[in-house]
């Protein structure tokens, strides 16, 4: 009976601890509060453990119930939100479903669970070249000629390699921010002190747009309305340093060119 008992136990911690990864995963991947409960609910109703969990801006505390009501795992891991990969996430959303239906066990569920972290990503040239094309084409929608969706083009793709750059090394990711929106309306707004752009302001207003931090400002709305009160006013104050960052470095640009309206 004390032999059953140890083998529950540590089948229990290797199951709480790949839980824990399971949610620090998603959040690094940039999935709203509710997606990383309901991800390590599903994946704890299928291995029959009963989960209470809780999920900061940048942590996930976990404990692990059977049937009886025993707690058999109790640990918090926490982490910083390193980026968007939506493979990642939707890999790993599917985990309970296929686990089920294939009544995988715990090494077999840690080994697909490795085989989504590793998910690939896009190369950097083709991320830089269609960010670089959404660029232009949000331009031409605001009224841009093909001149200002060139200079877009230009600029968007030099402002994202700084930023993918100064990301390496540079651990603050609003100073990031700041330094690629600065480099990005410097570019464009030479053309607009040398007048060589028609309407150059259609370019110098959407050459940052690729800063916009879109999934954090939906992730935060998400949090809110889901009842995550702290974790979504925490991920809105990050966007809006973003997004005054990416003001900053407009700014930036108007008082070294001294560009006029």
């Amino acid at each position: 009976m004390e032999a059953g008992y140890l083998k529950t136990v540590n089948e229990s911690n290797a199951f709480g601890t790949l839980l824990l990864d399971v949610g620090i995963s998603l959040l690094q991947a940039g999935a709203n509060n509710d997606r990383v409960r309901v991800a390590m609910s599903e994946l704890a109703a299928v291995y029959q453990y009963v989960p209470h969990i809780i999920v900061a801006s940048g942590s996930v505390s976990l404990v692990l119930d059977d049937k009886e009501g025993n707690t058999l795992f109790n640990d918090i891991r926490s982490t910083s939100i390193s980026g968007i990969n939506f493979t990642v996430i939707s890999g790993i959303s599917r985990l309970s479903w296929v686990a089920a239906e294939k009544g995988w066990t715990i090494l077999e569920l840690k080994n697909e669970f490795i085989k989504c972290q590793a998910a690939g990503h896009y190369s950097r040239l083709i991320i830089l070249f269609f960010m670089s094309i959404a660029g232009a084409a949000t331009c031409y929608t605001f009224g841009g000629g093909y001149i200002e969706m060139a200079i877009t083009f230009s600029a968007t793709f030099i402002g994202l390699f700084v930023k993918q750059q100064l990301t390496k090394s540079n651990p603050n990711p609003f100073i990031c921010t700041y330094i690629a929106a600065a480099v990005a309306s410097l570019f464009t707004g030479f053309f607009n002190f040398a007048g060589l752009a028609v309407t150059p302001v259609n370019a110098f207003s959407t050459s940052v747009l690729f800063l916009i931090p879109g999934v954090l400002l939906i992730n935060s709305f998400a949090d809110l309305i889901e009842g995550s009160t702290v974790s979504g006013i925490v991920r809105g104050v990050n966007a809006l340093i973003h997004i005054l960052a990416i003001a900053l470095g407009l700014l930036t640009t108007i008082v070294i060119l001294n560009l006029k309206g």
